[in-house]
């Protein structure tokens, strides 16, 4: 990847976690640790410059040590309500993302997805598992602000329908698909902590 590329990395923690008991999934425990940390140490490696997407608890998630930036509506609208945020408030030229509840990510996935973006010179990379898209997982130009700030304007609010607006290239991690579990509930913290355990 071309070192003069400024990339800002974001990491979703926004929403309302309406299946985990309204609980904050990024600092919810996993293996004794705030979700959100394993994320901040995913994507430390791949930039210095860090955002936390959040809507409460911003105290908490200042702890961290980054920039908390809240949906500039507080309606929760969604995993791109908090891109868009990000996009007005960054001056790089490419957004990493990811959510923070997906412990298993390392720095690898979250490069790859800068890396083949810029080998297209696509607007926008994103996550496959060989089955179907995961669409929090993205690398993106920022001079995309302004159509997802119509996009979302509009009403509109599906992330993979925005992504096909604009030149995608899909990331094939096949070979990993489990990476990419994420937890929305208790249950799903109980079965991934055993699983690792095992």
């Amino acid at each position: 990847m071309n070192d003069q590329t400024k990339v800002t990395g974001v990491i979703l923690a926004g929403g309302m976690a309406r299946r985990m008991n309204q609980q904050d999934k990024g600092l919810v425990k996993y293996k004794g640790r705030p979700m959100v940390a394993y994320a901040i140490e995913a994507m430390r490696a791949v930039t210095g410059n860090l955002m936390i997407n959040a809507n409460r608890n911003e105290a908490e998630y200042r702890a961290f040590g980054f920039p908390v930036i809240a949906d500039q509506t507080q309606t929760f609208d969604g995993p791109l309500a908090g891109v868009l945020s990000a996009l007005c408030s960054t001056d790089g030229d490419v957004l990493v993302i990811m959510p923070c509840d997906s412990p298993l990510i390392q720095p690898q996935h979250l490069q790859r997805l800068l890396t083949e973006r810029a080998e297209a010179d696509a607007d926008i990379a994103v996550a496959y598992d060989g089955e179907r898209l995961h669409p929090v997982f993205l690398a993106l130009k920022t001079g995309l602000k302004d159509s997802l700030e119509q996009y979302l304007n509009s009403g509109e609010r599906k992330i993979d329908r925005w992504l096909e607006q604009h030149a995608l290239v899909k990331v094939n991690f096949s070979e990993q698909p489990e990476v990419f579990q994420n937890i929305n509930t208790l249950s799903d913290l109980e079965q991934l902590e055993a699983e690792v355990h095992e």
